[in-house]
């Protein structure tokens, strides 16, 4: 009994030698990571890191974070962030963001996102390359706002990225009773009967890259999509519906081939609020609604888009016509 109670007390020591070599570690990696931002030129401030969590969690409590690239010209403030790892495996980590205004700016302006139950989680695969497992960030209701009013807001956000095998990962997107805030409907002039949310806005595909995401992917080069398999990109507005898929491989110089077939019902409305917001510039549009209705009666219905445009050797073809160039698909 005596050597039973040695045995317990001496690994119990061990553990707690562990957890406070690992919490110390997870403090320590946080304030060099911002360190290090720091050194590349950006502003990277955290007032306080704490710890806690023993004896089965790992955690640090950032609090009054900023950070901003200047290159990329984004800054982000927040009143607090905690991060959680399980004591035995220190690569499973969430991150649980603040339920307060998190401020954000970017070359688009200034404004701030409110999220409830905000989490995002990150799954590292054992082993010294930290492979990526699956990645995600889920929240309750939220919105994003700024001088000028609610730009949009929905009752949940769903965004994963699952490895399904090797260096193929499965994408999803979602966020239920998504809607426009009031700013936003100024802008696209929709009258007060349009609905005020879509009935359903989703994103699924699997994507292919030229190598698996790991920890170099932070510190030398990020892996490059090599096939994607869009299985549908979905938005459904009222009497709008859009619905996008594509089957694409990517060569090295990021230049894709295959093939994207697209569906817009009531595309003229569609057309009207991208003149709305100026993306579609008014001289423009005679000859884009042109082109669209010539393409709508090809398929036998003047209010419906249905094509698939092909991407061949740098340009976007509808049949033998080209009609753009192809975007460059490379990950900076």
């Amino acid at each position: 009994m005596r050597r039973l109670m040695w045995i317990v007390a001496l690994v119990a020591l061990v553990w707690c030698g562990w957890w406070w070599a690992a919490s110390s570690g997870l403090r320590g990696g946080v304030s060099a990571w911002f360190d290090a931002r720091a050194a590349e030129g950006w502003q990277a401030e955290v007032q306080e890191v704490t710890g806690g969590g023993f004896p089965l969690t790992l955690r640090a409590g950032l609090r009054d974070v900023a950070l901003a690239d200047p290159q990329a010209g984004l800054a982000i403030r927040t009143g607090t962030l905690d991060i959680a790892a399980p004591a035995y495996w220190p690569g499973d980590v969430t991150v649980t963001l603040d339920d307060d205004p998190i401020l954000i700016a970017s070359p688009f302006g200034r404004s701030t996102l409110t999220m409830a139950d905000g989490v995002m989680a990150l799954n590292l695969h054992p082993g010294t390359a930290l492979e990526l497992e699956a990645l995600g960030w889920t929240s309750g209701p939220w919105q994003v706002e700024d001088a000028q009013g609610i730009l949009a807001q929905a009752g949940d956000l769903t965004l994963t990225m699952v490895q399904t095998d090797g260096a193929t990962y499965a994408l999803t997107a979602a966020a239920q009773s998504f809607a426009p805030g009031s700013a936003a409907r100024r802008n696209l002039r929709l009258p007060d009967t349009f609905p005020g949310a879509f009935d359903s806005l989703q994103m699924r595909a699997d994507i292919t890259f030229d190598t698996a995401w790991d920890r170099r992917a932070l510190d030398q080069r990020r892996p490059q999509p090599r096939v994607i398999d869009l299985h549908l990109a979905e938005a459904i507005w009222g009497d709008l519906q859009f619905n996008l898929s594509a089957d694409l491989t990517v060569d090295a110089q990021g230049n894709p081939s295959g093939t994207v077939a697209i569906q817009a019902e009531n595309w003229r409305t569609m057309l009207d609020l991208a003149e709305n917001v100026g993306a579609l510039p008014a001289q423009l549009r005679g000859q884009v609604e042109g082109v669209f209705q010539a393409l709508a009666g090809a398929s036998g219905n003047d209010d419906t888009l249905d094509v698939e445009l092909t991407l061949r050797d740098g340009a976007i073809r509808l049949g033998f016509i080209p009609l753009a160039p192809a975007p460059r698909l490379i990950l900076r």
